[in-house]
This record gives structure tokens, sequence and C-alpha cells, in this order.
């Protein structure tokens, strides 16, 4: 496909209308292009003066067959691409004068780009900076045994554990613009800050685990993150707590019910896939480095 047939806008609620049955065709595999989008839409009616993001579709004739969304902040988002749709992307945004910061997909399509933008612009791909595992529930299976306590949906009284909780978890996973937003007093500017979160309680009421999980859009709820304290691992919280989420996504109406997982930690794997969840496909992100322009 040529790159004309790339469509680009920085009208959101134009792009939905043309794009939006697209995304919501494969909800599972386009869960992040789903909540980022609609982060991106609602942020746009609140921030007159904010710099706009760029969308695209790849369309031909009255089919739209990919996506990509280019954020303020540089992050660039794909819907699964083969490798000349990935080049063609690459030498339209090139020729337009962008510079991503890194790019997000499934790992083909960021593998792909990430050749052709290096190819393009002489800007490095940085070893992946996110590997991860894509699952969709299945049929939820509790675990058994089932730890004593409850879940709990969190209120405004539960705040200041909700924040100290997700900065342990960002610190575990390396996750440094998060905890700077978070440390900053940031919070909601942070990707926690629109989640809903769920405690796991022992029968005193002392929460010891938790999750969260993405409002719906298009059918999707997206579980993340899940979280227990080391001192409380292996006692079969994090199973508990990721069962009482994806419940009430279902009961929300949810249709499809996703996580990301660690590809390095197979107990994290095997506990999802134990309570139901199944693996749909792998994603990766890349950074890029630019070189300074030389001076004289």
């Amino acid at each position: 496909m040529l790159p004309n047939d790339w469509c680009l806008t920085q009208d959101v609620d134009d792009f939905l209308a043309r794009a939006g049955d697209f995304l919501r065709s494969r909800p599972a595999l386009h869960n992040t292009p789903l909540t980022d989008i609609e982060k991106l839409r609602i942020r746009g009616a609140a921030e007159h003066d904010a710099a706009a993001p760029v969308f695209g579709r790849l369309q031909s004739g009255s089919e739209v067959h990919g996506v990509f969304y280019l954020t303020p902040g540089g992050r660039l988002g794909l819907t699964p691409l083969s490798v000349e749709q990935t080049d063609a992307l690459a030498t339209h945004l090139a020729g337009l004068g962008h510079s991503p910061s890194h790019v997000i997909a499934d790992r083909d399509t960021a593998d792909a780009f990430a050749e052709s933008w290096q190819r393009h612009t002489s800007a490095a791909p940085v070893p992946p900076f996110w590997r991860t595992h894509l699952y969709r529930l299945g049929t939820l299976t509790p675990p058994q045994p089932r730890p004593e306590g409850r879940g709990r949906i969190t209120g405004g009284q539960d705040r200041e554990q909700v924040v100290h909780w997700c900065r342990e978890f960002c610190v575990d996973v390396g996750e440094q613009p998060s905890i700077d937003l978070i440390d900053a007093g940031s919070w909601d500017d942070s990707r926690f800050g629109d989640r809903h979160f769920t405690f796991w309680e022992t029968p005193d009421g002392t929460p010891v685990a938790m999750a969260a999980a993405t409002s719906m859009v298009g059918g999707m709820v997206r579980v993340d993150p899940v979280y227990t304290p080391a001192r409380l691992r292996g006692r079969g919280y994090a199973g508990a707590v990721t069962v009482e989420a994806s419940r009430a996504a279902l009961a929300a109406g949810a249709t499809d019910v996703v996580l990301f997982t660690d590809p390095d930690n197979p107990t994290s794997n095997a506990l999802y896939q134990r309570i139901g969840y199944v693996h749909v496909a792998d994603f990766a992100g890349y950074k890029f480095s630019y070189s300074a322009p030389q001076a004289g």
C-alpha cells in the first residue's frame, strides 16, 4: 500500500467516527489503542490549549486496515500491521517530520516498525523496554483453595493506600515515569489516575492485595496492575483479587477482559492461566535514540 493510504487527522471525534468500528472489532488485541485514545479524547475536551495528538487510519475504499496514534509525549501506538504497511507508515511519518520517542505494538509490528524507522531516520531503537504477553479471559475459574477474606471495591478513604501500592508496583517493574508523576503529586496524570481499584482483605479488614481495571471501552476492560506486597506473596491473594476485579468487569457488561503479564515471570503467567486467562499475543515497545545535529 502507498503512504497516501494513511489518512491523518488531529480531530479525535472524526477519527473515531471513521475508525471506531475497526478498533472495536478486535477489542482484546486493540485494548491499548482503545484505552489510550479514549484518554486522549477525554483530555482533549478538558485541555483546549494542550498539544494535539495525531491519529491515522490505513484505509482502502471504505475499509480500515490499521490505526496509529501519536501522543504529545511521543508515544506511537500501532494496531497489527504487515512489514510493508509499517514501512509505508515509517516513510510517511518521517516525511512529515514526526519524531516519536517510542513505539508500542504487537511484537511483530513493533519489531518491523523499529527496523523501518531506523532505516528511514537513523534513529537507533534501544533494546525493548517493554515485553509482555497479552491474555484474554475465557472461563473465570476462582482459585482453589480460596484464601480467607473478601474482595472490596475501594473508596476515597483508600486513596493513600492505593497510591502507595501503585508506587511500590512501579518500583518493582522499573516504571520511572509513573514514579515521577506520583512523587510530583500528579496522580490524575499518571496511568493509574482513572483506574478502578479492588482490594483483597483478610477477615479482620486488612488490605493485602490490589487489582485495578480500566473503564470499559468497546466492551473491553483491562486488569492492570495487580499488586501484592512482597511480604504477603505466595498466599493466593493475587489470584483472589484478580478474580474479583475480573468478575466485576463481567458484571458491568464487559465482553473482553484482558491483562498483560511479564514473560519472565512464570509464576504470574501460570496463575492467570489457572483462573481462566488464555494467551492471545505478545507485545513489545522500543524507545528511539536520536543523534544530536552536528554543529557547524
